[in-house]
């Protein structure tokens, strides 16, 4: 599948084919991934399961049935799916790499739908296997489709947690079930499906974002994560590792009822745990937890259960006297090597990229502090191969999809490998190449030339402030660009060189401006302090940082037109566009932009996860309403005057549409030029092709004749198009 665009427009980031994460076979000789691709002149998406062949460079097509979901390899010849069928039921179809659609058979029908597929071989040349689903409170798959529907609308809640991100919540629950696919009559055949988590009220994985990152399983049994049934899940982050083991663990989940459970125990650590993974043989195991209860961007920090058989063994392998952790950063991922021995790799952001760092093993289980051993663009899912090798995915801020390996058995000491700079690379310090979707950025028209780096020094003492910029790909240094200046959400996030199809810089760069992407206070990826810094200072050290940030520009980037300057945001980045309209750094700006954005601080008591405004602001507002006042942009709406687009939609039960509408009557009543975009059917963010497509627009239509630009330029005809070309099967 190949992409040419003339000029990377909001259609071609939108209709442009987006990849899976690789899955290599074992040698790492073929990689396994799913693609899709949308199309704005039949309004529809199209899914296909295709295979790359790394030494040709040939991809040939598993299927294009867009049901199809969760490849994973089975040996390195055949393939499982899952299938998902018009009356909710999922089908597990298996059948051979190189002739899928006229080998493959249906192994088993689970009952509902079904996803988070992990598979493990187990010695009898079976497989074990796990995927997640709801489960009636009864334990039972619950399938929608073939649920009885009630006559009456009315939900009664009698506890906090009534709705979550964009559903109200009901009885059903997330469950981990587990099975195992056994030889009969040269096919495989599912056998056992049994609910792992039936009467213990827990559940896995955790909503919204959890999916195959909160369990893992092994021939030994199964390990996961799951919120603490002791506390309410709107006042508490706190989340604890469960492991379920037994010397024949996939033979006796079928023989009798499925082992008992065992909590592991960490003292002292009171925040969420994540991220459990099994060591290659079943033996060990690895997790992350966080110290503080209610800080959702609290350090994650290493723990390991050096022998699973005794799971009151647990090592904090960076440990600090101050409960802090030795290391400053905060990984999201454990990688095993192939042997489960030394070393430990890690995936942590770092200044702005997501890196792979590796950690050897100390005498006593510990750690030593970790070393970076490849960056450059965001590595976003690390697999050993069988030799020791790690194939990497990746992204950056012009590529959507790389691919790439780091070759474990030649790689120097103390040398830290950068990802290809572009499909030719053959630089000795640089990750093997597999493949770039759009080779390295040039099927959309971009180049890393465009991207820099700037810093300036923070509001706080011994800070500095990192920011990436993105120029127009026809960028001249004698010509002056107008300023887009983007922030972030979370406020614990950062702008990474990654890629985006919600927020991409190069989209805006492409339509004539320089961006700005700054990571002020707050932000991850610099330190666990500057990220704590935020606490209590909503509208104060990143804002400062901010308006520093601003004059720095005027300063010293003489390309730069701040004269013709709009500022955009989401989530957080919607809060502070609103914080600016009504400070002196808004009458800098010649429009702004507020997507999903807190007008009132108020309004976050009809959010459900409470924790999060308790902490950042240090305290519910009836113990702290001094701090609440603080950094009310409502407080200061006797200055708003900048124009100013608000976007807001209503399945936002985390930032309610009420402060979308409140801040556009606020604008429409003191006469400021204003427009007000919802989306009924979007959550906090735009994921469907079209409605992304007319928020591209929007905001491009707001803000480009402001600056002295055309009014959007975009489409896919003879100014863009993408080309998508595949070899016939």
């Amino acid at each position: 599948m190949t992409i040419r665009a003339t000029k990377f427009t909001p259609e071609v980031l939108l209709s442009a084919p987006r990849r899976s994460t690789g899955s290599p076979n074992s040698s790492g000789s073929r990689i396994l991934y799913s693609a899709s691709i949308y199309s704005f002149v039949e309004h529809s998406k199209k899914s296909e399961i295709r295979i790359l062949d790394v030494e040709s460079q040939q991809t040939a097509l598993i299927t294009d049935d867009s049901s199809a979901s969760d490849p994973h390899w089975l040996g390195d010849y055949l393939v499982l799916l899952l299938h998902g069928g018009d009356d909710g039921t999922t089908s597990v179809r298996v059948g051979g790499v190189n002739d899928f659609s006229k080998s493959s058979y249906v192994a088993g029908t689970i009952p509902g739908p079904a996803g988070n597929v992990k598979v493990v071989a187990l010695e009898d040349g079976e497989f074990a296997i796990a995927l997640t689903g709801k489960a009636t409170p009864s334990g039972d798959f619950f399938n929608p489709e073939k649920a009885r529907k009630p006559h009456t609308t009315g939900k009664l809640y009698k506890s906090m947690f009534v709705r979550h991100w964009d559903h109200y919540v009901t009885e059903e629950r997330n469950a981990i079930w587990l099975g195992k696919l056994q030889m009969n009559d040269g096919k495989f055949e599912l056998t056992g499906l049994k609910n792992a988590l039936k009467g213990t009220s827990l559940e896995s994985p955790i909503e919204p974002f959890g999916g195959t990152d909160h369990f893992d399983i092994a021939s030994t049994g199964l390990i996961f994560t799951a919120k603490d049934p002791t506390l309410n899940p709107a006042l508490h982050t706190k989340t604890n590792i469960y492991l379920i083991t037994h010397g024949s663990f996939w033979s006796s989940i079928f023989s009798n009822e499925i082992p008992s459970l065992t909590k592991v125990e960490i003292y002292g650590m009171e925040g969420a745990s994540t991220s459990p993974v099994f060591s290659p043989d079943g033996k060990k195991a690895a997790f992350l937890s966080m110290k503080t209860d209610g800080y959702e961007s609290d350090k994650n920090q290493i723990f390991i259960i050096p022998d699973i058989s005794r799971p009151s063994w647990v090592i904090h392998a960076l440990a600090s006297e101050d409960g802090k952790g030795a290391w400053d950063r905060s990984p999201s991922t454990i990688i095993w090597s192939s042997d489960g021995e030394s070393p430990l790799y890690l995936l942590a952001e770092d200044h702005g990229r997501g890196c792979l760092f590796s950690a050897s093993f100390l005498e006593h289980g510990g750690l030593k502090e970790p070393k970076i051993i490849a960056k450059g663009g965001s590595i976003i899912d690390t697999q050993t191969l069988e030799n020791g090798d790690l194939f990497l995915s990746s992204t950056s801020l012009i590529d959507n999809s790389l691919y790439s390996i780091l070759e474990i058995s030649s790689q120097k000491e103390d040398v830290v490998y950068t990802l290809p700079d572009d499909h030719f690379s053959s630089n000795a310090t640089t990750t093997k190449y597999v493949s770039s979707q759009t080779k390295n950025g040039a099927m959309f028209g971009l180049s890393r030339k465009q991207i820099d780096e700037i810093h300036w020094s923070g509001a706080a003492k011994d800070t500095s402030v990192h920011a990436w910029v993105v120029k127009p790909s026809h960028f001249d240094h004698k010509e002056k660009y107008p300023l887009a200046y983007m922030i972030h959400g979370g406020p614990q996030g950062a702008w990474e060189d990654g890629w985006s199809t919600r927020w991409n810089p190069a989209v805006f760069a492409e339509q004539g401006y320089v961006v700005i992407c700054p990571n002020p206070t707050g932000s991850t990826g610099y330190g666990q302090s500057f990220t704590d810094a935020i606490q209590g200072q909503w509208g104060g050290l990143p804002y400062e940082d901010l308006v520093k940030g601003f004059e720095w520009t005027e300063g010293n980037l003489d390309y730069v037109d701040t004269k013709r300057a709009v500022a955009l945001g989401a989530s957080y980045g919607g809060y502070m566009m609103n914080w600016i309209q009504g400070h002196p750094l808004g009458r800098k700006f010649q429009a702004l932009v507020t997507h999903d954005g807190v007008f009132s601080m108020t309004g976050q008591l009809a959010s459900e996860e409470l924790y999060f405004p308790f902490h950042d602001l240090r305290g519910p507002l009836w113990n702290n309403r001094d701090a609440w006042a603080q950094w009310d942009p409502s407080a200061f709406t006797e200055f708003w005057a900048t124009p100013h687009l608000i976007i807001h939609n209503e399945l936002d039960y985390r930032l309610t549409i009420s402060e979308g509408l409140a801040a556009f009557h606020t604008l429409q009543s003191k006469g400021v030029e204003s427009q007000f975009l919802t989306f009924p059917d979007e959550n906090h963010w735009v994921l469907k092709p079209e409605n992304s497509l007319l928020w591209h627009k929007t905001v491009l239509d707001w803000i480009n004749p402001r600056v002295g630009l055309p009014v959007y330029v975009g489409g896919t005809g003879h100014k863009s198009e993408v080309v998508v070309q595949q070899k016939k099967e």
